[in-house]
């Protein structure tokens, strides 16, 4: 493991020129990778938030109003979007997934550019694991893991000993007590000094370092914030009053809801002060809950703020596309759930802004997505050949193109036993047997007169044509991903 301290097999002084056929030097890629990030932005007409340079980036770009991933835990859906395969009853199942374990055959996205000539970095949390796949990139960095360390850990465990980085004494010594601690933080600390921060200046280091190679390069930036614990700079928590932090109108489970759709939420019960499983939150751990959130979006904001000023600054904005995601959403109390893997839009919906500086298009666009499409989208904009027989996404350079398109009749994703496709009015869902492969409860919500999903109407007569017809579709397009290998 201790080869893993840096994955370096070209050095900045001896990078060569690759160019296209036309002799254009290839476009480089800035990839800001966020976790657990629902819509939850000003451009996403979340008017109470603060995130300004997002925003930004989104009237410069191409904004995706209907993007989803494909199975809503980190881990799956990170293997998924790096390799541009959709999860399967055997593959990509929960957060411990490593693609070299899964898919070891895949040609993953970091590798593809990495054999097309590209320095190809991989800052903070890209794949789950900071072990997984290191030969996909010319180099592996995340805060803290490479230092030495008093017990000699791997890189990989010493990191994840340390990734919940609290910093007032108090919380650092339960932490170090009991391998847990609150499940937010407050802290009067500079932008730098929580991991998010720490992350950012290394990104702004090899912009710096970039600039100078006639190379071109997959940069990424894996932020964990607004994972838990939410941990943040008091000022950004300064940022929201206690008149714009609500608890959702619709804490309670949706009418007609199937037991096996509610999450009870194991992972935020892991923190100290928080109720066990069956309890119910408080009123005012709730509001701090959600104003952690919030806090810890405000703040990988101005770190991102940061990085697109340095990528302005170094004029390298002239030859970069941006992409700016998230592995899936968040619950905050909607329908009594917090955190994620439900099949519900709140777990689902992502946020997607692309910028190319070669687009003119700029905007909204209502296009149905999925996050399987990143892959040969970017592929396609660097003009490198995909891989045959692997990809199951489609390019968006259609959508660039034209903001008017609709993109695709349906997307699927996969929670656990639930098997759900999207189209633009309806979300369907079935949950399955994994023994017997047959279908045990089902969803259906039309998001044209509910879009909370706050009523299951699959049981309806005045939808039994509709939930017909999902559900040949579910079952006729994506089979191998219900009954798996």
């Amino acid at each position: 493991m201790n080869t893993l301290k840096i994955i370096l097999t070209c050095c900045f002084g001896l990078l060569f020129n690759i160019s296209n056929a036309t002799g254009t030097p290839k476009p480089n890629v800035l990839i800001l990778y966020m976790d657990d990030l629902r819509p939850q932005l000003g451009c996403y007409g979340q008017t109470q938030m603060q995130s300004p340079n997002i925003d930004k980036l989104a009237k410069e770009g191409v904004l995706f109003k209907n993007a989803y991933c494909n199975v809503a835990v980190c881990g799956a859906s990170r293997a998924s979007m790096l390799t541009g395969i959709r999860p399967t009853k055997n593959i990509f199942r929960d957060y411990k997934v490593f693609v070299q374990d899964d898919t070891p055959e895949a040609i993953t996205l970091p590798q593809l550019f990495k054999e097309n000539g590209y320095i190809t970095i991989s800052n903070g949390k890209i794949y789950h694991h900071l072990d997984d796949r290191i030969n996909d990139w010319t180099e592996v960095w995340r805060p803290y893991a490479f230092d030495e360390n008093p017990d000699g850990l791997a890189p990989t465990d010493w990191w994840q000993s340390l990734w919940r980085d609290y910093l007032l004494p108090e919380n650092v010594l339960t932490y170090k007590e009991t391998n847990t601690g609150p499940a937010y933080e407050k802290a009067a600390v500079n932008d730098t000094d929580y991991i998010d921060g720490l992350m950012t200046q290394k990104v702004i280091g090899d912009l710096d370092k970039l600039k100078n190679s006639n190379q071109p390069f997959l940069l990424t930036a894996g932020f964990i914030s607004p994972h838990l614990p939410f941990n943040a700079p008091a000022r950004h928590w300064d940022k929201y009053p206690e008149n714009v932090i609500h608890k959702p109108y619709n804490n309670y489970s949706p009418k007609n809801a199937p037991a096996i759709s509610i999450s009870n939420s194991a992972e935020l019960r892991q923190y100290t002060g928080i109720p066990p499983i069956g309890e119910t939150v408080s009123d005012d751990t709730a509001i701090s809950l959600i104003h952690g959130y919030y806090a810890t979006v405000s703040y990988v904001d101005t770190l991102i703020g940061e990085i697109l000023a340095k990528l302005k600054a170094t004029g390298l904005d002239k030859n970069t596309i941006v992409v700016f995601v998230s592995d899936h959403g968040y619950n905050l109390q909607e329908h009594g759930q917090w955190a994620k893997w439900t099949s519900h839009r709140t777990s689902t919906q992502v946020p997607l802004i692309i910028y190319s500086p070669f687009n003119k298009n700029k905007g909204i666009t209502n296009a149905l997505v999925e996050l399987v499409d990143i892959f040969p989208t970017l592929a396609a904009m660097c003009n490198l050949e995909i891989p045959k027989n692997q990809l199951e996404g489609e390019s968006l350079l259609p959508i660039l193109e034209n903001l008017n398109l609709k993109g695709k009749t349906e997307v699927f994703f996969n929670n656990s036993n639930g098997y759900s496709i999207k189209t633009l009015r309806y979300s369907y869902t079935e949950y399955i047997n994994p023994n017997n492969n047959e279908t045990f409860a089902r969803m259906l919500f039309d998001h044209e007169i509910d879009p909370d999903e706050n009523e299951n109407v699959a049981e309806y007569s005045d939808y039994a044509q509709i939930v017909n017809t999902l559900h040949n579709t579910l079952h006729k397009n994506y089979s191998k991903n219900i009954l798996g290998n």
